[in-house]
């Protein structure tokens, strides 16, 4: 087994490319064969001449070269064999075994459905090959099984009874491979592009899902035109497949023309699918839709550019949801991420570079700063050049680029060649991690108001030192009447240290500093709650409107956990206002509702050179809660009548955000009126917004055991339902219970080890429950460390990427630290330990 540390500065070339690749998979659960036939030919750019072939957990039957038979040497990596310095055809037969693939990747076995996952280095597992994103061909495939759907990349070539011919004319690394078989019911549809084409798309589904396909269907065309009006980008085969997944690591997989998702990301219906859901749905299928021009049609050459492909289409899909929905809640939506996932990454031992310059496990590197930082440089570029020289800049850069490998240096020259401008210091947001601290003081004089703004970025594993990033800081200025006396600027700040003067004002004015959070950094600047208040009342920017509510919310948990301060009345006076303000999008009106989470202010202490206590941190939650709801109680019974949306479900926007404004009243209303209101609404409810929306409320206040139970019976054949029954139970659970709540669920029979749906149900909805997970004792601690140590066995990858619960280990005391380390050494030392857990726990432990 590979553990040796990869380097970006090592990339070479590789030394034979591909001229057409032809597959055939004889399936079989235990025993598929795997027929190769590829033509090689040595690469001009290189005079490496050393011919070595990745694969893993492989049984070669057969060998040729040129049709002679060979003796390759097997290693645990791959194969390596002589080969002449000429073109030639290799061919090669292996045997693997599906149904007992429970790691997910490379061909496996999901309630009898065949199914692979290739990236990032899925394929090696599946047949010997350059398993590398550089070594780009078309392929041609043939299947041969039993079941009546026989899928693969491409547009079909032929089929008979037991076989199927898929050909992909467009070159494709072995990372975008895809096939599918299984007893299978197609939902189908067709797409006109813009030049005329008709496309063939069908949402691949198991008989009894037939139902919830439509919305996805819905969202794929809406991405389609979308993709045509804003960015030119047509698609280019004649059919497009999307299969729906139960067993799946990940969101989804852009393998080009056959998209295979996690059932969770593509089945909606209004009585099994939250608001969220739909969005969430939404999103990933225009993000891997998207895909097929900014990942597949130009990849990346080598996997630390994961974020040319990744970051790129973040943003895009960003893009598109704010076009369907709305910017201003979609943007706040994305700093939240943002913050709670991005932010303590880059704060942690786990922090690297949107571009990485090293990695071990590939895998453990699909990670918030490489997906959610990766957007925000694309869209702080984006600001920085203006919308006319973005779009010709990604004109120019497909034009360049169509069927390259490309790398960060090939996005950022398209740039420099459109606008003339040099990105060398830009560069540093793809090469230093970490989160940049802004520092801003202001000064007026004599009708010149002077902002001084100062960036310094904390040392980080491996990069001590930081140099001045480039930073778009987006200002606009109030006078005290609450009128914009200088609308949004954007402040190009280059240097450690920087001042800009605004001239010609009648009187101080009030900053409205980072609006739109126009760059992904830390904003200190001493305030007062008065200044946050006028800003909530009056500014124009949604986002730094929404921010100083935030701000407010945040200072005012903060006071309550160190000092015992009681709830600040202008904060709830703020929020008042916000609530009564009938202009303002109900979606907005909700996330103002929302509290900062109990994670944000054990940072926020942290930040401030305090140990945080998340028992501490729970009650004043608690307490602001209670508060707040006294606070609105003659408001929220009127709030939660005027949101109701009548008639049948529909998951638009403006009755999402009606929805999600009423839910929120109705989580403080439960606190007043022990829970009448949601038991009415539970009853009542006829879409699964509202049932679960009721149902978390009653959780909330430690009632609705009847419900719970009802809603098991309700749902108990629904496996994505009952993941929300797994996962409701643990995060609502008080912190002295939110343990043995996880672990009387483990042994529930409808929990599965297996599906990492199920076991990021419980166990991610364990280590989001702050003061539980945290809990003193150490129990959930334990409880985790044990479970991974089980999973890691079977599944590496959901393994590795649940380890992180651990990652801020460093923020509290000495006794959770010396729980946490104790754990963590435990499956450190754990015998077989797979590399992308290792790798985690590694760098969690030294980092």
């Amino acid at each position: 087994m590979r553990n040796e540390t990869i380097f970006l500065k090592d990339y070479t070339p590789p030394a034979y490319l591909i001229d057409d690749v032809h597959l055939t998979f004889k399936l079989d659960p235990t025993k598929t064969r795997v027929l190769s036939r590829i033509a090689f030919h040595p690469n001009p750019e290189t005079t490496d001449r050393d011919f070595f072939l990745h694969g893993e957990q492989l049984s070669l039957i057969s060998a040729t070269v040129d049709g002679k038979a060979c003796r390759p040497e097997i290693a645990d990596e791959g194969l390596i064999i002589a080969v002449p310095d000429a073109p030639f055809i290799f061919e090669a037969e292996v045997e693997i075994s599906p149904s007992t693939n429970t790691a997910l990747e490379g061909l496996y076995m999901s309630n009898g459905m065949y199914c692979t996952q290739c990236e990032a280095e899925g394929f090696r597992k599946i047949t010997y090959y350059p398993d590398r994103p550089d070594v780009m061909t078309t392929f041609t495939v043939r299947v041969e099984g039993d079941l009546p759907v026989l899928l693969s990349n491409g547009n079909p070539a032929a089929s008979g009874d037991g076989w199927a011919e898929w050909h992909d004319p467009w070159p494709k690394p072995s990372y975008l491979f895809a096939l599918v078989a299984g007893d299978l019911v197609a939902h189908p549809d067709s797409f006109n592009t813009m030049s005329g084409k008709q496309v063939e798309l069908n949402i691949y589904v198991r008989p009894g899902d037939e139902h919830k396909c439509a919305f996805g269907m819905e969202a794929l065309k809406r991405s389609m035109v979308w993709d045509e009006q804003i960015y030119g980008r047509e698609y280019d085969l004649d059919i497009f497949n999307i299969v729906a997944v139960d067993d799946f690591n990940m969101g989804a997989m852009e393998n080009k023309g056959l998209n295979i998702f996690n059932s969770s990301a593509v089945l909606a219906s209004p009585e099994t699918s939250t608001d969220t859901n739909f969005e969430r749905i939404e999103a990933i299928i225009a993000h891997e839709y998207f895909h097929n021009w900014t990942g597949n049609r130009i990849t990346c050459r080598d996997w630390f550019q994961l974020c040319l492909k990744e970051g790129l289409t973040v943003f895009r899909d960003q893009q598109f949801t704010g076009d369907m929905r709305s910017h201003a809640v979609k943007r706040i939506n994305d700093v939240l991420a943002l913050r709670g996932r991005q932010f303590r990454e880059d704060n942690g031992p786990l922090a690297h570079p949107v571009r990485p310059d090293s990695f071990v496990e590939i895998n453990n590197f699909y990670t918030a700063t490489v997906y959610e930082k990766g957007a925000e440089v694309i869209g702080m570029l984006k600001r920085l050049v203006g919308d006319a020289d973005y779009a010709k800049a990604l004109d120019l850069y497909f034009e360049r680029h169509d069927g390259d490998a490309a790398t960060i240096e090939d996005w950022l020259k398209v740039f420099e060649d459109t606008t003339g401008r040099d990105l060398d210091q830009f560069k540093r947001w793809y090469e230093q991690a970490g989160t940049p601290r802004l520092t801003v003081t202001d000064h007026f004089d004599n009708g010149t108001y002077t902002l001084h703004l100062k960036q310094e970025t904390p040392p980080t594993p491996g990069q001590p030192k930081k140099d001045p990033r480039v930073i778009p800081v987006a200002v606009g200025l109030l006078n005290p009447n609450g009128d914009e006396v200088v609308e949004t600027t954007i402040l190009e700040m280059t240097e450690a240290e920087q001042s800009f003067e605004f001239k010609g004002l009648a009187a101080r004015p009030v900053p409205s500093i980072l609006r739109g959070f126009s760059a992904p950094v830390i904003l200190q600047r001493d305030t007062t709650n008065a200044e946050r208040a006028f800003l909530l009342a009056h500014d124009t920017d949604p986002f730094n409107k929404w921010e100083a509510g935030r701000a407010l919310g945040k200072d005012t948990l903060s006071r309550m956990v160190t000092n015992g301060t009681p709830p600040d009345n202008a904060y709830l006076d703020a929020l008042m206002a916000v609530l009564r303000d009938d202009t303002l999008d109900p979606a907005f009106r909700a996330l103002a509702l929302s509290l900062p989470g109990q994670d944000d202010i054990a940072q926020t202490l942290f930040d401030a050179g305090l140990t945080p206590d998340p028992d501490k941190i729970y009650r004043a939650s608690q307490t602001l809660k209670q508060t707040l709801a006294q606070h609105l109680q003659d408001l929220l019974p009127k709030i939660y009548a005027e949101m109701h949306v009548p008639g049948p479900y529909s998951p638009d926007a403006e009755a999402a955000g009606n929805r999600a404004l009423q839910g929120a009243a109705l989580s403080l209303l439960s606190r007043l009126d022990g829970g009448s209101a949601a038991s009415r609404q539970y009853e009542s409810a006829d879409n699964m917004t509202q049932q679960l929306g009721a149902l978390s409320c009653l959780l909330t206040i430690e009632k609705g055991e009847a419900e719970l139970a009802a809603f098991r019976t309700q749902w108990g054949q629904d496996r994505l339902v009952m993941d929300k029954w797994f996962g409701l139970q643990v995060t609502y659970a008080a912190p002295e219970r939110a343990a043995a709540t996880a672990d009387r669920l483990t042994k529930d029979p409808e929990f599965d080890l297996i599906n990492p749906n199920r076991f990021r149900a419980v166990f991610g909805a364990l280590a989001m429950n702050a003061a539980g997970f945290h809990d003193p004792t150490g129990t959930s601690y334990n409880l985790v460390a044990d479970w991974l140590i089980r999973l890691d066995a079977l599944n590496p990858q959901t393994t590795a990427r649940l380890s992180t619960a651990f990652e801020t280990w460093r923020r509290y005391d000495g006794d959770r630290q010396s729980l946490i380390r104790d754990a963590l050494e435990r499956i450190q030392s754990t015998p077989g330990l797979s590399r992308d857990t290792s790798e985690m726990v590694g760098r969690i432990l030294n980092g």
